[in-house]
């Protein structure tokens, strides 16, 4: 009996032995799998500033049934869904396409962002110093695209990452505050940072927090408009009011990056009207 119970011990000690190194074995799979996540998405990272070559992308065939352009501005010409960081590296379908933001601290940049995205997204964004990294997938006609969005900080510390933000952008967003006219002052020299950096890309001159803006006095709301007006012309940008609050045009500015990208059949109307946001081309 004794020699029983020894050797059923015997047998369970061996088990528990082999249990624990299979657990032990998984633990050290499981993070072997997040440490080469995380280095590939950084690897992704430096290939899209390192490689000098131009961002590649497809245009959309103009046949077949195409949503019509009222359907696309309430969104459903475009299906968007936020995807976690690593979501995009196995789909060798999908097209990456950089866009960077470029403006003064405190303006508004990083919660437009976030409204696009996306708050889930955001909390799986890459934060470095004086950047932030996040990515949004949508489908157009089909086509997968991943769109990584690089916001630099407007401290002066910050402009140290504008060449590798602009660097093979195919769109450059230049925003300052509505309500300070000193930021609007200083788009003229994030744009000719910017421009150092990279020639091609599509400048889109954005107003931030316009639900301040319309409880301005009329006059000061006609001065800025006309100041913003004549940088938009001055960079050939496109000119967009926004309000990340209210959700105004947000979506709007890159549906419109993407159809002058792909040239797709859909245009924003021109409102100059004060008080409305304003866009101007």
């Amino acid at each position: 009996m004794a020699k029983f119970v020894h050797e059923a011990a015997r047998n369970m000690s061996q088990l528990c032995r082999k249990v624990v190194h299979i657990n032990i074995r998984w633990s050290v799979l499981q993070r072997v799998s997040f440490i080469r996540q995380f280095f590939r998405f950084i690897w992704d990272r430096i290939l899209v500033c390192s490689t000098g070559k131009a961002s590649q992308y497809r245009r959309l065939s103009r046949r077949g049934s195409f949503p019509p352009p009222e359907a696309i501005e309430a969104g459903l010409g475009f299906d968007e869904s936020s995807m976690s960081c690593g979501g995009y590296e196995t789909d060798s379908d999908l097209v990456t396409l950089k866009i960077s933001l470029l403006g003064d601290g405190q303006i508004g940049k990083t919660s437009f962002v976030i409204k696009y995205v996306g708050d889930e997204q955001e909390k799986s964004s890459l934060q470095m110093a004086g950047l932030n990294l996040m990515d949004k997938t949508l489908s157009v006609q089909g086509a997968r695209i991943s769109l990584n969005i690089w916001d630099v900080g407007g401290d002066p510390g910050s402009h140290d990452q504008v060449p590798i933000a602009c660097k093979d952008a195919v769109a450059i967003l230049f925003m300052f505050d509505l309500t300070s006219r000193s930021t609007l002052n200083s788009v003229i020299g994030w744009y000719s940072q910017a421009r150092k950096w990279n020639q091609t890309a599509i400048p889109i001159l954005i107003g931030t927090k316009f639900d301040d803006f319309v409880r301005l006095p009329p006059d000061l709301q006609w001065t800025i408009v006309t100041q913003a007006r004549a940088y938009a012309r001055a960079m050939k940008a496109t000119l967009f009011f926004s309000s990340a609050t209210h959700n105004i045009n947000v979506n709007k500015i890159f549906k419109f990056v993407m159809a002058k990208l792909f040239n797709l059949p859909w245009k924003v109307e021109r409102n100059l009207t004060i008080g409305e946001p304003i866009i101007d081309f």
